[in-house]
């Protein structure tokens, strides 16, 4: 669920919950242009709940960012 969003700035904040239990995961993308042209995203994921998230987060990063790699 997209929180905020911000042309200017190039960030996009949003939530993420789980299916099962309900937990909610808080996800941040930067996208800013490359030197070399192109774009460099910059991409966290973080468990609001407890200490381990059992490679949800990473998971989640890999996804997305496999999205727009070859």
């Amino acid at each position: 669920k997209v929180a905020t969003t911000s042309q200017d700035t190039g960030i996009i904040e949003a939530t993420d919950t789980s299916f099962w239990f309900g937990f909610t995961d808080d996800v941040v993308i930067r996208i800013r242009p490359s030197d070399g042209g192109g774009s460099i995203l910059d991409i966290r994921s973080v468990s609001c709940h407890g200490r381990s998230d059992v490679g949800v987060n990473a998971k989640r990063i890999r996804k997305f960012r496999d999205t727009f790699t070859d």
